[in-house]
């Protein structure tokens, strides 16, 4: 008897530790340290802890951690990044890595860094309080139209920077000014919002993903984004295209960067543990929840799309004045 309860504790351990093996297995990266180059509660905070959320609690990374770095409109930490050479640090980005680098607003570009991938993609919206007298799209349009610097456009960048972009674009596309948007900028977009209810500006100029959890909380009106097809997170919220800001489409991409110098076995890990978090469902709960697009674009062709998107919005920029 006592044989067989130990043959039985022996294949209970065994399975136990084979269970216990396979699930470390998962595991592609041991730690991973987010940097994030603005205050809390914008997009690029959002990116980065919903990312680490959906990679811990899949097994792909052990741990994460958190740092926020705000400074020189993102240059602080691309700065902190380069000098540290922290390769177990991945930085989030996005499109005012282009739009800064661009304008000079720091020295260094996505050239001076180790590109990973570019990992999802976020629609502008334009947004108002719930208690706004601004109804829609077009009575934000018709506002501005008769006086600008009544109409103030907040955003969680720079002057210059991509909401202030956006603003400008959708205006353009509406038939106003796109140089006469009274642009007030925020330290990343949770200030933004607060300023937005508190009733700092008229309106705000955010990403879709920011803006979709406080109108599903009844706290923002979303007058319009910048799809050319509403999104299925939010059917009811129209596009700007169809408001009357004729073929707006402006999506943000938002990616990780690392150290420059970063071996290429440290990089193909982190690769492969965000091509992997697609397949999970604890991706399918933060994407869904913040309202993503999905464009993953690892290495080589993160690289391309970079140097193809500086091109189209450096253009953009010169037709805007903003260059």
């Amino acid at each position: 008897m006592l044989n067989k309860v130990a043959v039985a504790l022996a294949a209970s351990a065994f399975l136990l530790s084979a269970s216990g093996a396979y699930a470390g297995s998962h595991q592609v990266v041991g730690e991973i340290k987010f940097l994030i180059p603005g205050g809390p509660g914008g997009g690029w905070d959002g990116t980065a802890r919903g990312t680490g959320e959906a990679l811990t609690k899949a097994g792909l990374v052990g741990s994460a951690t958190f740092e926020n770095m705000s400074g020189g409109g993102g240059g602080k930490a691309i700065a902190n990044l380069i000098e540290t050479k922290n390769y177990d640090t991945l930085m989030v980005n996005s499109t005012p890595i282009v739009i800064r680098s661009l304008q000079k607003v720091f020295p260094q570009s996505f050239r001076d860094l180790t590109p990973i991938a570019g990992t999802i993609g976020d629609y502008g919206a334009i947004v108002v309080g719930k208690d706004s007298p601004i109804a829609d799209f077009a009575a934000l349009v018709s506002a501005y139209k008769a006086d600008p610097k009544s109409v103030a456009i907040g955003g969680g960048s720079v002057a210059g920077g991509m909401d202030h972009l956006v603003a400008a674009l959708v205006m353009k596309n509406a038939g106003a000014s796109p140089n006469d948007v009274k642009y007030i900028p925020y330290d990343a977009g949770g200030k933004a919002m607060a300023g937005l209810l508190s009733g700092e500006i008229s309106a705000l100029t955010t990403g879709f993903g920011e803006a979709i959890e406080l109108a599903r909380q009844g706290e923002v009106k979303i007058l319009c984004v910048t799809a050319l097809k509403r999104l299925p997170a939010s059917p009811d919220a129209p596009t700007c295209d169809e408001s009357g800001s004729t073929g707006t489409n402006f999506v943000n991409w938002r990616g990780f960067f690392a150290a420059p110098g970063l071996p290429d076995d440290k990089k193909a890990m982190y690769i492969s543990a965000l091509e992997k978090m697609y397949a999970t469902p604890e991706w399918a709960t933060v994407r869904d929840r913040m309202g993503w697009v999905e464009i993953f674009k690892p290495g080589d062709e993160f690289v391309k799309f970079l140097e193809g998107q500086e091109k189209e919005v450096g253009d953009l920029m010169k037709e805007l004045g903003f260059l």
